[in-house]
């Protein structure tokens, strides 16, 4: 699996989207657009990257800019990513 597909799993996992339901893709708005996308569920998602690829994400690290979209946050990890590999 590619780290998009991961990221977008833990995404519909953590927010319980049907997939039928509710499609994601890199334009996909997160945070303000999906109700379900709160607070407890942005530590729920990383907290699951973080144990599925065993770096540690730092709350400076993280911005309102990283949940704007799928593609953005699809973006951090794969940075976040290569910078511990």
């Amino acid at each position: 699996m590619s780290i998009g597909s991961d990221v977008t799993e833990m995404l519909r996992s953590a927010l319980q989207l049907d997939e039928a339901l509710v499609q994601l893709n890199s334009d996909s708005g997160l945070l303000g657009v999906i109700p379900e996308f709160d607070s407890l569920a942005v530590v729920t998602v990383l907290t699951a990257l973080e144990d599925h690829y065993g770096f540690i994400i730092e709350d400076d690290e993280v911005e309102a800019s990283t949940f704007e979209t799928v593609g953005s946050f699809i973006q951090f990890v794969e940075d976040k990513y290569s910078s511990t590999c």
